[in-house]
């Protein structure tokens, strides 16, 4: 069997920073009080009359990913696109990446996992490339948030949160079956699925029966964040020790936790469970918000950038959203 290693990763952020500040001129709410709950200082979002969606976000960070990789569009055999803002209702995201790198007619698929969906992404590629299908995957994870949040007081518990952007990186076939990634961990308990969802429009509740009803907002995202807290930190832990004990190793031998960013505190929490130092975890949760599929792989790439990631070590991806779904991943470098 095949192993599968990370040999490029890139990432895409809209220039439009939106700071606290600035949310508290549309809505009730301040700074204090955002930081306080949730850690987040600022986030980007796509400007009005920008070329920017999902597909071209991603489109942006895959080049970068290629480019890092050494090889070229035309290597790549398979696309993984997660994300839970796509351009179109369908088709998904990851044909129109095909189209925009103009590469072969190499198969695409998008995996609808919402804050999971990177690593469930990433677990989908690994299992291709174990069993020989292919060997150079490209993993996309973006988001578009902005265009579909709430902006006003009465949407503020959802709207603070979350921002846009994309990451992107080349899975690829390795011979040395003791580096890449170890295994992949995915869960999901769907008994809670009204907990955080957007629920219209949808085959059930179409355009015509929300536009006939003028309270109707059902379009809008809804979290109930005190229940969703509670569950994220429990599945966090267990999905990072599942992995862990699937590869005989420790709390300690994690060199960088690379939790989904949804909540600075849930990240803290999981840091203090685990008696983790500050170095060993990579947030940036603060700069950009939750972007939601996008978050990991954008955490991911930062970290490497900034040569917190070296060879041989123990790199964990977790996390936990929507579904509820929760998955990690355990990768030597």
């Amino acid at each position: 069997m095949y192993n599968s290693k990370i040999i490029g990763l890139g990432k895409y952020l809209p220039d439009h920073v939106v700071t606290n500040d600035d949310l508290a001129k549309i809505m009730d709410t301040n700074d204090e009080w955002i930081q306080e709950r949730t850690g987040i200082k600022e986030r980007r979002w796509i400007e009005e009359g920008s070329e920017d969606t999902s597909a071209v976000m991603g489109a942006k960070a895959a080049r970068i990913a290629i480019e890092r990789s050494g090889l070229t569009n035309d290597d790549i055999d398979f696309i993984v696109f997660a994300t839970l803002s796509p351009d179109y209702y369908f088709p998904g995201c990851g044909v129109q990446i095909q189209d925009m790198l103009d590469m072969p007619t190499v198969g695409a698929l998008d995996v609808r996992n919402q804050c999971s969906g990177f690593v469930y992404a990433i677990s989908v590629a690994d299992q291709f490339i174990k069993t020989g299908m292919y060997k150079n995957i490209l993993v996309i994870g973006a988001e578009y948030h902005s265009n579909g949040l709430d902006k006003t007081t009465r949407g503020r518990g959802v709207t603070v949160i979350f921002g846009d952007g994309a990451g992107a990186c080349v899975l690829s076939r390795s011979e040395d079956n003791e580096k890449g990634i170890l295994s992949t961990h995915l869960h999901s308990e769907g008994k809670y699925a009204d907990k955080l969802i957007v629920k219209s429009p949808s085959i059930a509740h179409w355009v015509p029966e929300i536009m006939e009803n003028e309270g109707d907002v059902s379009y809008f995202p809804y979290m109930d964040g005190q229940f969703v807290f509670k569950n994220a930190v429990v599945r966090f832990s267990e999905v990072i020790m599942e992995g862990l004990k699937a590869n005989n190793l420790e709390k300690d031998d994690i060199d960088m936790l690379i939790p989904h960013q949804a909540n600075l505190r849930i990240a803290q929490f999981i840091q203090k469970k685990f008696g983790m130092s500050d170095d060993k975890v990579y947030n940036n949760i603060m700069r950009y918000g939750n972007t939601t599929a996008a978050s990991v792989i954008i955490a991911l790439t930062e970290a490497w950038e900034e040569g917190k990631i070296n060879s041989d070590d123990i790199v964990v991806l977790a996390a936990f959203g929507s579904g509820f779904t929760w998955a990690s991943a355990i990768i030597r470098w």
